[in-house]
């Protein structure tokens, strides 16, 4: 078996008469979508489109819950229980999921978003709670998380399959955690420089830190962000650069029985 990695992108992220990213676009190049599920962008309306294009373009469909902050796009910290992280959580992966049944699709897997997801990578109680709600709505459904974080850890004990991510376009730090956006250089801009970055995780399983140091990071999939500027052409770039390199492109769902 050679080599293998999933690509997937955030979409779904427009809502009501106002629209963000190209997602069409990003379709024809990534395995797997994580779609709003209408808490920090998205509506039904949205949700239902977004799933109707994966499934035509042979895109798999993952929900990709997020805090109640339409405003702030879901990236402030909020003062959550993880009670009530489970509770939305599982609310927004049932919404996505019945949006998907009717549409012929089945979910493949789960991403937090946002201040979620980064909340969630140091806090073993809220990666328990939205592992808990995955694991009570799906079993079969793949958690994502930064590798080696209490998320993926949460997913583990809870008996899910974990898939490690990496971010073509972030900046990482010494402890293999993201760049605040709140920083300098937190996104990276130059398109080449995130498709070596990214290609050197997939064949190295190494990252370079803004210290200068290398980190280990071996990831399953890649993440590029639907809302940043020429993001589909990105992605366009990286598929093909992956794919020159050796690397086969696939959903996670076929890579356990590649």
């Amino acid at each position: 078996m050679g080599m293998q990695i999933d690509l997937n992108a955030d979409l779904g992220e427009s809502f009501g008469r106002w629209t963000l990213g190209n997602d069409a676009a990003l379709m024809k190049s990534i395995t797997s979508a994580n779609v709003a599920c209408g808490y920090h962008a998205g509506d039904p309306g949205v949700m239902r489109q977004t799933v109707r294009m994966a499934r035509d373009a042979g895109v798999a469909v993952g929900a990709h819950p997020g805090l109640p902050d339409l405003a702030g796009f879901g990236r402030r910290t909020m003062a959550v229980t993880p009670r009530e992280v489970e509770d939305f959580v599982l609310y927004q992966i049932g919404a996505l999921a019945a949006v998907a049944a009717a549409e012929g699709v089945r979910l493949q897997h789960v991403k937090a978003h946002g201040a979620l997801y980064n909340m969630a990578v140091r806090d073993r109680a809220l990666a328990d709670a939205i592992a808990a709600a995955v694991a009570s709505c799906d079993r079969s459904l793949i958690l994502f998380g930064l590798p080696g974080t209490e998320l993926v850890r949460a997913g583990e004990a809870a008996g899910l399959r974990v898939a490690a991510e990496g971010f073509a376009d972030r900046a990482y730090e010494a402890d293999g955690s993201l760049t605040p956006r709140t920083r300098p250089g937190a996104v990276i801009h130059d398109a080449r420089e995130a498709i070596a970055r990214a290609v050197r995780m997939v064949h190295h399983g190494t990252v370079r830190a803004t210290d200068g140091r290398d980190v280990a990071m071996r990831i399953d999939t890649i993440c590029t962000h639907g809302d940043t500027p020429d993001s589909h052409e990105l992605t366009k770039a990286l598929r093909t650069a992956l794919e020159e390199s050796g690397v086969a492109v696939r959903p996670l769902r076929e890579h356990a029985a590649a």
